[in-house]
């Protein structure tokens, strides 16, 4: 009885989060909504979203690797309230963090007088796509690549410190190799989490076609006027996230998968 109720249930969960992409899926079919994949508008948000999100997992990949080594191996004051800080991107409302995101770098923000000085503006540019992509999504490497240094045995490192290796070499050869798959897993969520931003870009850069305009930005806006447009784009995404995901896990070492 109790694991007729449990499968029961499981199997209404399950298709409680299935149908809507199912649906998705056949409403496409129906209406042959790929044919709108052609238009220019559509191929202007593919083209931003691939540039504005490639860019941001490249910052994420350069300053989130070092940190991700501090807050695993690193000993320092306050490091629990860091790692929060850290991973608070990740459970903030959208429209708070691009609320966040112009009170430092807007018009208004803390940094306006030098930006100002400087003849520069990054509020509702290409700029900003990139870091509110970069803010929501890094959370996501730091932690997975944290776990993945953290989960490497000391004696390893201590061993090659005996032979004689440098702490540069150390981590390049030894601690990065070892943790690779777990880097890998991270960027891809990283890179699939940027992907589908829409929240804080919408507020911090805003949405204007070509210029900050990206997938989840175009579908918003396409959806009154070209269903079929927005719902391709959408299929888009969709496949996007199941490509991360299964990239994501087939990365995960083994024992983090089980």
């Amino acid at each position: 009885m109790g694991q007729t109720l449990f499968v029961l249930l499981g199997g209404v969960g399950a298709l409680f989060l299935a149908l809507p992409l199912v649906g998705l899926l056949l409403r496409a079919l129906r209406q042959n909504a790929w044919q709108a994949l052609s238009a220019d508008a559509v191929m202007t948000a593919i083209q931003l979203s691939a540039i504005t999100t490639l860019s941001s997992v490249s910052f994420t990949l350069i300053f989130g690797t070092p940190l991700a080594y501090l807050l695993a191996r690193g000993k320092f004051p306050f490091k629990r309230l860091v790692n929060v800080i850290v991973e608070l991107p990740i459970v903030l409302p959208p429209a708070v963090a691009g609320l966040a995101l112009l009170s430092v770098f807007g018009r208004r923000g803390i940094f306006s007088h030098t930006l100002d000085s400087l003849n520069l503006t990054i509020a509702f540019t290409g700029v900003a796509v990139v870091i509110a992509q970069t803010f929501v999504a890094a959370p996501f490497f730091i932690r997975a690549a944290s776990v993945g240094f953290a989960s490497i045995p000391r004696e390893i490192e201590d061993a090659a410190r005996v032979d004689g290796a440098s702490e540069a070499a150390l981590f390049w050869f030894i601690t990065l190799p070892l943790a690779g798959r777990s880097l890998g897993a991270g960027l891809v969520l990283s890179w699939a989490r940027a992907m589908g931003e829409f929240g804080a870009t919408i507020m911090f850069a805003g949405s204007l076609q070509g210029i900050t305009q990206t997938m989840p930005l175009f579908i918003y806006e396409t959806f009154n006027r070209d269903v079929d447009a927005a719902i391709a784009a959408g299929l888009i995404l969709v496949g996007v996230a199941l490509v991360a995901l299964m990239l994501s896990a087939w990365l995960r070492p083994h024992e983090d998968a089980q």
